[in-house]
């Protein structure tokens, strides 16, 4: 902890003193800034170690520091690693670079995905996994960086999650080594509740649209998700943004994430913006020629929408839920929510309309339509969690005719 803080004073004490003109002040006067500017990704990463625990912005590949990331795996002294971040990306790219090199010890998440690597080195004994429900992640660091140290929540009562035992390490043999521990419970208004502690890291690496020099951040569209709180959390906040702007041009009210949060910024070197399943939309003669399965499908989320009601705020999970976006019945209004952050989603775009910092909660390219907002993913769960959606659509391995879930999890064989 100590060596943390000297290590955030040596980093405040190296910046340049610069004079600079903040615009619309009533004072109208120039004022003086330390500039958090660095020159690469390379330098900002300065002070990172082997053991830290790793704060990292992004969902799936959407708003992810690509640049950040590349930089600590081209740090191969740089090992054992903690990464807290909803998902691994894809084996090839972000944070799953990482996990090839073997640069990460423990990853916290909500979700393994379509990272195979993720999976096969997870059940082949070689990483160790702490999976939690992606809302309370969010809502662990959000308390982390507000200095909160605990909260209770709802959120896996009656399951592993709070009576523990969910697999974290498993050995070659497939025996479980290291088990996720109970949680501690109490009860409020008449129901029980399981206590989650805040999450602060030793660094936070985050991304941003736009940034100036003395930290200030402002995301575009989907691409708050996971950055928001994360650059909150972290002892040592690192930021990359696409564009660095003069300081005083981001307007106070434009701010999503003030410089306070942030020790260092850069503007990253390159980026590629991947999507990682770019989804057009389909006219009726598209659909007509698509292979059975999938008209099976459509067919049954097209029923799903006729249970939309007018003024209605939805949630859609992942997987089939997420086509509902294109069966909505013209002559009513409903408001779709994406937990990665989209409250008004709409359809499907066509060629023309993509957007890699648009994307929904499958990772699927979406748009927003007109009146539609974007924010973080800890705001999106409290929305969630607060009883303000009035129906969720969810996709499920099975369901039993109850309404009962199976989860996405065969212990020692499969996790999704």
């Amino acid at each position: 902890m100590l060596a943390i803080k000297k290590q955030a004073l040596a980093s405040a004490s190296r910046v340049l003193f610069r004079t600079g003109v903040l615009s619309g002040l009533a004072t109208g006067a120039a004022r003086a800034y330390h500039s958090k500017l660095y020159k690469s990704s390379d330098e900002a990463i300065e002070g990172v170690k082997s053991g830290n625990t790793l704060l990292i912005g992004g969902f799936g590949l959407c708003g992810i520091p690509e640049n950040l990331l590349k930089a600590i795996a081209r740090r191969k002294d740089i090992q054992q690693l903690t990464a807290v971040s909803n998902n691994a990306g894809t084996a090839d790219y972000g944070l799953g670079t990482l996990l090839q090199s073997r640069q990460i010890k423990r990853m916290v998440s909500s979700y393994v995905g379509e990272n195979k690597e993720f999976s096969r080195q997870y059940l082949g004994g070689e990483l160790e996994v702490e999976l939690l429900p992606q809302g309370t992640i969010a809502e662990r660091v959000r308390s982390g960086g507000a200095g909160i140290p605990a909260f209770y929540t709802l959120t896996g009562v009656g399951t592993q999650v709070e009576t523990g035992g969910i697999p974290i390490k498993y050995n070659k043999e497939g025996e479980v080594v290291i088990a996720s521990e109970p949680r501690e419970t109490k009860v409020f208004n008449g129901r029980k509740y399981l206590m989650e502690e805040g999450i602060v890291g030793d660094f936070a690496l985050v991304k941003a649209w736009k940034g100036d020099e003395l930290g200030n951040l402002v995301f575009k569209y989907a691409a708050s998700n996971f950055n928001a709180p994360m650059a909150t959390a972290g002892k040592i906040t690192i930021a990359e943004v696409e564009e660095i702007v003069p300081v005083g041009e981001l307007k106070p009210n434009e701010i999503h994430i003030s410089g306070i949060h942030v020790h260092r910024i850069l503007k990253g070197e390159t980026y590629e913006k991947r999507i990682e399943k770019l989804t057009l939309r389909r006219s009726a003669e598209e659909e007509s020629e698509l292979p059975e399965a999938m008209k099976q499908r459509i067919h049954i989320i097209k029923r799903a929408a006729r249970e939309f009601q007018d003024g209605m705020y939805v949630n859609l999970g992942i997987g089939m839920p997420v086509l509902a976006s294109n069966y909505i019945d013209p002559s009513i209004t409903v408001h779709l929510q994406s937990e990665n952050g989209i409250l008004g989603m709409g359809p499907f775009p066509t060629a023309e309309e993509v957007d890699a910092d648009l994307v929904n909660a499958g990772k699927e390219s979406v748009t927003v339509l007109p009146g539609g907002t974007c924010f973080s993913s800890d705001v999106s769960f409290g929305m969630i969690r607060g009883n303000r959606l009035d129906m969720t659509i969810l996709g499920g391995m099975q369901v039993s005719s109850r309404g009962d879930l199976s989860n996405w999890m065969v212990p020692r064989k499969m996790v999704k």
